[in-house]
């Protein structure tokens, strides 16, 4: 009896040898991995459609999203700042002036090149006399003025002095140099400009133009009354005489104890003079000539200007005058401040419009 095995043969996909290759290998192979070759190709024309869909909607959503950003104003750039002002201040041309006038007074004969290193048209002057015969000597700016936005007038204060020659001869008694030259004063117009690499240019615009002297200022009204002798007697003449004599001829030793409590002054050093004198006072508000013998409460202050003989170290007297203000404490006077100007009483306004009359003068704080 023989037995009949039955059962269903499994297909691994594979032709065997002679079965070759044909529409039902085809799909014996599309089913390794559950994958066809159809599905492949279809997936890799959907990646392609997607792509070039991609590529011709970039510039469209490039597009929108330019306009869809909100519109703002952009920021000015920042200017680099200048290397340098086209205009610098007053003090360069005064410096420049000062020694334009020095060249200028002691130029002669040949010396041209040198104020064209100042005015450059001055190449074509012709000047005369001895080079260096003259010269200026003490010069001091003494106006100075803006007259454009880039120009300056400086005028220049000198003592011209003239070089005595060695043929001439002096009279017996009678000084060589002369009597004492007259001061001078001469006006320059300097402009200035940038010169590059953060420096500013000079330059003058004419040669010096002799002027006369600037007027002189009225004296303004001290809140002092009239200067009256220093009385020994006076609290005040001693507390300034004992102030005066440890800050002018100790060199500051002792000092602390003519001060009152938080004024703190330094002494010149070394002691210029040998001996101080104290002749005169002019006290804040007071017109008598009382003699004053007592001090008042303390806090109290008042201010002095105090005439002064300094005894230097030669012998000589030198007259000195100081604005101090004194403050009593304990039944004595104190140096609370030496001040660096004399006081003066503010000016008293003009009636206003209404006819009401205007307040008295006060002194300054």
């Amino acid at each position: 009896m023989s037995l009949v095995r039955t059962g269903r043969r499994i297909s691994s996909g594979a032709p065997k040898p002679g079965e070759g290759y044909g529409p039902d290998a085809e799909q014996r192979v599309a089913g390794v991995g559950g994958w066809s070759v159809g599905a492949q190709a279809n997936l890799a024309a959907l990646m392609r459609w997607i792509a070039w869909g991609l590529i011709a909607l970039g510039p469209l959503l490039g597009g929108l999203a330019y306009l869809s950003v909100p519109s703002t104003s952009a920021a000015p750039a920042p200017k680099a700042a200048p290397s340098a002002p086209t205009a610098s201040g007053g003090q360069g041309a005064a410096g420049f002036a000062t020694l334009f006038v020095a060249a200028y007074l002691s130029a002669g004969r040949g010396d041209e090149p040198k104020l064209a290193a100042y005015y450059p048209p001055a190449t074509g002057l012709q000047l005369e006399g001895v080079s260096g015969q003259h010269r200026g000597e003490q010069l001091t700016v003494v106006r100075l003025r803006q007259s454009e936005a880039s120009v300056w007038s400086v005028t220049i204060a000198a003592r011209v002095i003239g070089v005595q020659t060695p043929t001439s001869s002096a009279q017996p008694g009678v000084s060589p140099t002369g009597p004492a030259e007259p001061v001078r004063y001469f006006q320059v117009p300097v402009a200035t400009a940038s010169g590059g690499g953060g420096v500013t240019a000079y330059t003058a615009l004419a040669l010096p133009a002799e002027v006369s002297a600037p007027p002189r200022a009225k004296s303004p009204e001290m809140v002092y009354g009239a200067m009256g002798p220093a009385l020994p007697t006076d609290p005040r003449t001693q507390a300034v005489t004992s102030f005066l004599t440890a800050y002018l001829t100790r060199a500051g030793a002792e000092l602390d104890r003519y001060l009152a409590p938080g004024t703190q002054l330094t002494a010149p050093s070394p002691a210029p003079y040998s001996g101080i004198a104290v002749d005169q006072l002019a006290v804040e508000g007071e017109s008598g000539s009382e003699p004053t013998v007592s001090v008042p409460g303390d806090g109290t202050t008042l201010r002095l200007l105090v005439a002064v003989r300094a005894t230097g170290q030669d012998g000589v007297r030198l007259p000195l005058t100081y604005a101090l203000t004194l403050k009593a404490r304990a039944g004595r006077w104190e140096i609370a401040s030496l001040d660096s100007a004399p006081a003066v009483t503010r000016p008293t306004p003009a009636p206003s419009a209404s006819g009401s009359p205007a307040p008295a003068a006060t002194p300054t704080p």
